[in-house]
């Protein structure tokens, strides 16, 4: 119940709205300030086309020093703010109101389309950070002479509005967008599914075998679903004109995945799926044990 302060109710009136959104941008800043090292070393093994994540991250350490494993945490940390926030506050609000009555389940189907759309929405509000992500942690792959060298989220997002024009921000927001709703339909939909049907399992609602195994299930099956859309997405985003020709490598996303299809393959679009699953799965798993935490924790302090 509202505690009353100072003539003051609290928690506020929009609290209940804003909950879902603060809690997910705050387990998002948590997890990724761990896991960025391993997003990195997927940046370029999807760049070059695969290989072992352990020996191009010792690589990287010697030739780059330790703190290039953390290229565009800046952005990372805008992209959490923004993506990661607004997906896991609108997923939740969507489920809120999609729930027939108190006490009952939310049908599979409707979950669906609620991680559809929160992906949706996530990837729109996130794209210009997941755009400065990928160019900062490419960019040492380029020759010296082409690197942007940007010294951090607000040069990389003034240099690309300066040179680039403002709808450049949301470069590959297409194949960004598709990823965002295939991951989130794949790692929020499950999340809830199997939570529920653990807990039906054991015996307790939000028990923490639910939680712990829907996290993980949740996060393997996110990244099995997203990755291809990644895939395009990166090679997109880090896209520059032919020094000579002046031409773009690809005309948009399909270009893209036909012809990386064509000369490569389908695996081609798996190309570091051990170090994407490696790096999605432990960090939606930490996402919602976060979730789940911060919310008891509020729980236990009437918020």
């Amino acid at each position: 119940s509202a505690k009353e302060s100072a003539g003051t109710a609290w928690p506020p009136s929009w609290w209940p709205a804003a909950k879902p959104f603060v809690n997910g941008g705050t387990a998002a800043t948590i997890g990724i300030t761990i896991f960025n090292p391993i997003d990195v070393v997927k940046t370029r093994l999807q760049i070059a086309g695969g290989g072992s994540p352990f020996t191009l991250g010792a690589k990287m350490v010697a030739q780059e020093g330790f703190g290039s494993l953390y290229a565009g945490l800046s952005a990372q940390y805008l992209r959490a703010w923004t993506y990661q926030t607004a997906r896991l506050g609108a997923y939740r609000s969507f489920v809120d109101l999609m729930t027939p009555a108190s006490g009952q389940v939310t049908p599979l189907w409707q979950k669906a389309v609620a991680g559809l759309s929160a992906g949706a929405i996530g990837a729109v509000v996130g794209n210009p950070a997941e755009l400065a992500i990928i160019r900062m942690q490419s960019d040492k792959t380029l020759p010296e002479a082409q690197r942007r060298n940007y010294k951090g989220i607000i040069d990389a997002l003034t240099r690309v509005v300066r040179s680039e024009g403002v709808l450049a921000l949301w470069t590959g927001s297409a194949p960004t967008i598709v990823r965002a709703m295939a991951l989130n339909c794949g790692a929020l939909a499950s999340y809830d599914q199997s939570k529920e049907m653990i807990d039906e399992f054991v015996g307790q609602k939000n028990s923490r075998t639910g939680i712990a195994g829907a996290s993980m299930l949740s996060g393997v099956i996110g990244a099995v679903f997203s990755l291809p859309f990644d895939f395009v997405k990166t090679q997109i985003q880090r896209m520059k004109p032919d020094p000579v020709t002046g031409l773009m490598p690809y005309k948009g996303a399909m270009d893209c995945f036909s012809r990386t299809l064509a000369e490569h393959g389908p695996l081609r679009f798996y190309a570091g799926l051990a170090t994407y699953t490696t790096r999605i799965a432990p960090m939606i798993t930490l996402t919602w044990i976060l979730i789940e935490q911060i919310s008891a924790f509020e729980k236990t302090y009437g918020l």
